[in-house]
């Protein structure tokens, strides 16, 4: 999709102004042509350009405060039965965001003219994602979008929380790396070398610790223009590996299986299973089509081809967790639980008691992560500087003893 920014007059006359979405600048002349502006300018948009509501347009992404934001108000209208269009308008009037509220106003537009709101937002991907997306769809087939925003809205404020406080319990670690990094860098630059000439004069025995800090002081010495080199080359290249579909779908098996975070992604992931097929089963959809829709909602590519073989095992006959039982990856209390949800013909209130309580474990995960990444982190740190400190001191008093 291409940024196109325009210029309009409406129905009423009055002047409008923002940027529309579309493979062609064409397209984008049949698109505002059909809400029935009249177009006053119609070009290209570039990445710097100044958008509608003025500010550069790079610097106002969506962020995930806003979707939340935009989930949870669209929830409340939309249950106290306000129309859609309607409510998808008055957000984009409250927003402050002036890139959020040029692709609210266009929504708007396609809704209006009988699109469907998935379809809508689908035109935007990148910037609403994949499982906002396809959770506003999965309403929609469900005929239940009140609930499924009400979910999403939560399912969002919980992602967005859980970021936060992650990112709140990192502040203070790197912080302290940071300041480490610097005096690592004064020492090997200037401290160490001048060591380095006065021990080897002193033709004294070295430490291991203190011989392998000199390498690492001259190898940093003469050639420390490589690391930043290094570092950009394995950030793009790991940047283009995820981007392919075998790089994704292995990264996001690793994922899973980190000490500590893998149990917690383990997690993520049931829960958005459970709690999106329940809503479809709730609504009447037949357990392949909401196996499809769920697919799109996982965000994970191992969990959407665990997804798909399942989708496959159930057209064959075969039961639900056939392939689950595959994946260890898959807890196995949620195996146990859908099998007897299956055999019992009581799976829509099995899937609502797993989501219940691995969302309580979530909750758990979390704050146990938290209070435990500081004390982690300084432990690590501690080692570290003590051994920087007895690699220098050491052959210094060694030093000072054969004087």
């Amino acid at each position: 999709m291409t940024s196109f920014k325009y210029r309009v007059r409406s129905a009423d006359g009055s002047v409008q102004a923002g940027l529309v979405e579309a493979e062609t600048r064409d397209e984008a002349a049949s698109a505002l042509q059909e809400r029935g502006y009249d177009i006053l300018l119609l070009e290209k948009a570039s990445a710097f350009s100044i958008s509608a509501g003025g500010g550069f347009t790079f610097l106002n992404r969506i962020t995930a405060r806003d979707l939340v934001v935009v989930a949870r108000t669209l929830s409340v209208m939309v249950s106290a039965s306000v129309p859609l269009v309607d409510a998808i308008r008055n957000i984009a009037r409250q927003t402050d965001n002036p890139r959020l509220r040029d692709l609210l106003a266009q929504v708007a537009g396609d809704v209006e003219s009988g699109g469907k709101l998935s379809d809508a937002l689908e035109r935007y991907g990148k910037e609403f994602g994949e499982f906002f997306i396809n959770m506003i769809r999965s309403g929609e087939t469900s005929g239940q979008l009140a609930e499924v925003l009400e979910y999403l809205a939560d399912q969002l404020e919980k992602d967005y929380d859980l970021n936060a406080k992650i990112k709140g319990a990192m502040i203070y670690p790197t912080f302290i790396l940071g300041g480490l990094i610097v005096v690592a860098f004064i020492m090997m630059a200037f401290v160490i070398p001048k060591l380095t000439v006065i021990l080897e004069e002193a033709n004294v025995a070295l430490p291991l610790s203190t011989r392998i800090l000199i390498v690492v002081a001259n190898v940093f010495k003469n050639y420390w223009w490589l690391f930043p080199i290094l570092l950009l080359v394995v950030g793009f290249g790991f940047r283009a590996w995820i981007s392919t579909p075998g790089g994704r779908y292995l990264w996001d098996r690793f994922k899973m299986r980190i000490p500590i975070f893998g149990k917690l992604f383990q997690r993520i992931y049931v829960v958005r299973f459970a709690r999106s097929l329940a809503t479809l089963n709730k609504g009447g959809v037949d357990l392949v089509s909401a196996l499809e829709i769920v697919s799109g909602v996982m965000g994970n590519a191992a969990w959407k081809h665990l997804v798909f073989a399942t989708i496959q095992e159930v057209n064959d006959g075969n039961s639900i967790v056939t392939a689950m039982l595959r994946e260890k990856y898959v807890p196995p209390m949620m195996i146990q639980m859908l099998g007897v949800g299956e055999d019992t013909g009581r799976i829509q209130e099995v899937l609502g008691r797993l989501s219940s309580f691995f969302s309580r474990e979530i909750d758990n995960l979390v704050a146990n992560m938290v209070s435990l990444i500081e004390p982690a982190v300084m432990i690590l740190l501690g080692v570290g500087v003590g051994i920087m400190v007895s690699a220098i001191l050491l052959p210094l008093y060694n030093l000072s003893s054969a004087a």
